[in-house]
């Protein structure tokens, strides 16, 4: 599944991201073959997936934006087992860890909103190795050319994902 997810993603200058059924049912028949998923419940979730699934598109689940689920471990375990979700966002490190552990693709969204957020994103990448990483708000190329020279040994930029390398 993850190297699935890393063709898709790697091969996908745009991705879509969908925050209701509009949303859903409008990027079932778009270009993109990346979807990210920013709505639903615990009740839900499992039919979202299988929609996007189903019209052969990659599904990234927002974890952190689905209702009824913790900001635990635990979380990402439910997504796993009962959802055909080929990975997760979340601004949770604990959480990409354990995704990782499951084998599901990560997407570790920061906010770089002050300078404290910003000096933190080295040493997250380097705790938690994300598969990819988002950084908003995404009008901010200057912040996002610096992150992408100074870590440059981490990843590389990836359109607004920017795609992490620890080979």
């Amino acid at each position: 599944m993850l190297s699935n997810c890393r063709d898709a993603m790697d091969n996908s200058p745009i991705i879509a991201a969908i925050k209701d059924m509009t949303g859903l049912e409008k990027c079932l028949t778009c270009d993109s073959q990346v979807i990210f998923i920013l709505f639903g419940d615990i009740c839900n979730i499992s039919d979202i997936v299988d929609k996007v699934k189903s019209a052969g598109k990659t599904a990234m689940v927002h974890i952190d934006l689905i209702n009824g689920l913790s900001g635990k471990e635990i979380a990402v375990d439910f997504i796993q087992k009962f959802t055909r979700a080929d990975g997760i966002i979340t601004t949770k490190p604990a959480l990409i860890k354990r995704a990782r552990e499951l084998e599901l693709s990560t997407i570790l969204r920061f906010f770089v909103i002050d300078s404290m957020a910003y000096s933190s994103i080295e040493k997250q990448l380097r705790s938690v190795k994300p598969d990819y990483i988002e950084i908003l708000p995404a009008l901010m190329p200057k912040v996002v050319s610096h992150i992408c020279r100074s870590c440059l040994h981490l990843f590389h930029q990836s359109g607004c994902v920017v795609s992490v390398n620890y080979d």
